[in-house]
């Protein structure tokens, strides 16, 4: 045997630690040309059951798990210093979350009753009279006092065609179920429909109804669900942001939905911001068909005292719904019966996972500023910014090589290119005690309050977003706060965020060989740097603004192309279902495309760059890393009921297929492990979308 000396490998603690934990994830048995996913996950998937409560379980979450720890302990531990007083907020509404004194538990339904008498009360709990009920009254209650209450879904967002101002948004909703799916494929999903009665009955019940009344009448609530499923639009018809932009006046909607007197409506919202709603005001609807046909349902119920009945207990049912995780251990209990149908697990984490998770969710800028000082130090930060560049580098090489794309088309998606944004690790106002308290000023929590403290902060939250009715929008706002563990692209910001909870191990650590890094980390970047020309980032321009600004000959070729793309992944299955490739383009397009950005910024990295040492006992050249750095990222293990939830209603591809699918178009991949591509090089040609470099 060949002796090998130890300083022909890399032996920092960093690389043995990470060589070990590939070698831990690996199925070597596997082939890697017939199965990448079981190469790359197998011993992982063996050795990670899901574990106790989870119904999807992965790299993400483990990551996420860690995380939490980070937040628990700064949020608990009295010795660390706080800065300003929004982090000590975060620190109150934690401990109201946890609970300790157990005052959630004592007070039982009574919060939640109470909150019911102030929309008139609920025929299910009893103190009810259809006569004083009213349908308007109680819809701006719920929607614009509490940011409850089903229907539809409004808010004030940047304008997709003059991205620079903000403008009244409406769109479809108020589904008690994920999908509409569900109530429509009773013979498959049938089993969810029956639990989510049960669920209902059970909450019903320990608000004061009887059991059999309200059986009953929440039977007649989801038959209502079931008609408003009829006419909501699947989500893979929803693709084409050009299509669904509709900018009206608010008289205009008054015309196409007249069951609410909109003008009162926003008004009865905007008047806590000291702000009149003319009937001119501007809005865009996203779903007219749908707003159009909710009015004509819900006039056809409130034209009799029994419709009155469901509609306000379809209403009531919305406020309780999304409050019942706030209440007393007997509602957390009954909701696991819907939780158990629909992704196969009754969940059941650790109280102060959830706590600190919620905290995330409700202040998670002050959380953030607390994880950041404790564990994102100065060095991730320039080093990713490099990478984003990199990445950005080779993709804009290949541009000229798209011969399906005319010049001029070509040169602006070069400018769109150079003009998209990067934010990473945080933004900086969150270490500037005064602008953080700035942020969060007016809020204000008590630590025996924990269902107050969320009535307070839907409010809250409601007002910070009426206030931005057409002013400029904040280029620099981000939506993810710094602990989370994912990446997201904006295209009216044409910006690409990356927050600190990603930029750790697994997907990115500075001591990590950049083979590793370029494929975990830079793949995600790659990923949303390519989402800026999707199938529906390509229809904004480099500042945000929806308009084409393709040549007709160069969309008709794109759409060419991605149609391979839509009938590959509708071609897999997961436990016996095909995927839809059409409600998945997006992000199918993304990962083709930044995989292939990302390894060939990584070789442009090589050639400038001393080669690197190779892992120890790692049998793998440090290009086959790359891609093993890349799948390793989506090692997962799911319930047959989470995978079949995703694959209704998410526009990701379950994990495995983002591997196997996204590793068949890629000729990168083929030649470093020697593998015949499935598809031939004409149909090759048409699924590498941008990046057709070595094709």
């Amino acid at each position: 045997m060949l002796f090998v000396s130890a300083t022909e490998y890399c032996v920092t603690p960093a690389c043995v630690t990470v060589a070990a934990a590939i070698l831990n994830a690996m199925d070597q048995s596997a082939d890697p040309c017939q199965d990448f996913y079981q190469y790359s996950c197998g011993g992982w998937v063996r050795s990670n059951p899901l574990p106790d409560g989870k119904s999807i379980w992965g790299t993400f979450g483990k990551l996420w798990q860690e995380n939490q720890i980070v937040m628990k302990n700064v949020l608990e531990d009295e010795s660390f210093d706080l800065k300003s007083d929004a982090e000590k907020k975060a620190r109150i509404y934690y401990m109201s979350c946890l609970d300790k004194n157990e005052t959630v538990d004592k007070l039982g339904a009574q919060p939640m009753l109470d909150l019911l008498n102030k929309i008139g009360g609920w025929n299910i709990s009893g103190d009810f009279n259809i006569s004083q009920w009213n349908f308007q009254r109680t819809l701006e209650i719920l929607h614009n006092q509490y940011s409850r209450g089903g229907l539809f879904s409004w808010g004030v967002g940047e304008d997709e065609r003059n991205s620079s101002r903000n403008i009244l948004q409406l769109d479809q909703g108020g589904l008690g179920l994920p999908t509409r799916d569900y109530y429509l494929n009773k013979s498959k999903d049938d089993e969810v429909l029956t639990a989510y009665l049960s669920y209902m009955t059970k909450v019903g019940v320990l608000l004061g109804g009887e059991e059999n009344s309200t059986r009953a009448q929440m039977e007649d609530v989801i038959d209502f669900e079931t008609k408003l499923a009829n006419i909501t639009i699947p989500a893979d018809e929803r693709r084409d942001d050009e299509e669904l932009y509709h900018k009206k006046t608010i008289s205009e909607l008054h015309e196409l939905a007249p069951v609410i007197h909109w003008t009162q409506y926003f008004n009865s919202a905007f008047k806590q911001v000291d702000r009149e709603i003319s009937s001119s005001q501007e809005l865009i609807i996203y779903a007219p068909e749908f707003i159009r046909k909710m009015s004509e349902l819900v006039t056809q119920y409130i034209s009799t005292a029994e419709g009155k009945i469901v509609i306000s207990n379809y209403l009531a049912w919305s406020l309780v719904q999304s409050l019942v995780a706030r209440l007393s251990k007997p509602f957390r209990e009954a909701s696991k019966i819907l939780r158990k149908a629909l992704v196969g697990s009754e969940g059941g984490e650790s109280p102060w996972r959830y706590c600190v998770s919620d905290t995330n969710e409700v202040i998670g800028f002050a959380l953030g500023a607390m994880f950041v000082r404790e564990v994102f130090h100065g060095e991730s930060k320039p080093m990713a910014e490099t990478m984003i560049n990199e990445i950005r580098d080779a993709f804009k090489e290949n541009l000229p090589l798209l011969k399906w794309m005319d010049p001029e088309t070509r040169k602006l998606a070069r400018e769109k290119a150079d003009s998209i944004t990067d934010m990473i690790g945080f933004p900086e106002f969150i270490l500037n005690p005064k602008k953080l308290d700035e942020k969060y000023d007016g809020l204000e929590f008590s630590e025996d309050e924990y269902f107050q403290n969320n009535i307070v902060v839907e409010q809250f939250s409601l007002k910070i977003n009426m206030k931005k009715l057409d002013k400029p929008s904040n280029r620099s706002e981000w939506k993810m706060t710094p602990p989370t563990v994912n990446a997201y692209y904006t295209p009216t910001k044409n910006q690409i965020v990356f927050p600190a909870g990603i930029l750790q191990a697994p997907f990115y650590d500075p001591h990590y060989p950049k083979s590793l890094n370029f494929g975990a980390m830079g793949v995600v970047m790659g990923h949303e740097l390519t989402h800026a020309f999707d199938d529906q980032g390509r229809e904004y321009d480099r500042f945000g603004n929806l308009h084409q600004w393709w040549k007709n000959s160069t969309i008709e070729s794109f759409r060419e192309r991605v149609q391979c793309f839509v009938d590959q992944y509708s071609s897999y299955e997961a436990f016996g279902e095909n995927l839809n490739g059409k409600q998945t383009l997006g992000e199918n397009i993304a990962d083709n495309g930044g995989l292939k950005a990302a390894f060939h910024a990584y070789q442009d990295w090589v050639v400038k760059h001393p080669k690197e040492l190779p892992l120890p006992a790692v049998p793998l050249s440090n290009n086959q890393l790359f891609f093993i750095g890349f799948a390793q990222v989506w090692c997962s293990t799911s319930t047959p009921e989470a995978m079949h939830l995703q694959v209704l209603n998410d526009p990701h591809s379950p994990a495995k297929f983002r591997v196997i699918g996204t590793l068949s178009n890629s000729v990168d991949f083929a030649r470093e492990f020697n593998r015949k591509l499935i598809f031939p090089e004409d149909l090759r040609s048409q699924l590498s979308v941008f990046y057709p470099r070595n094709l």
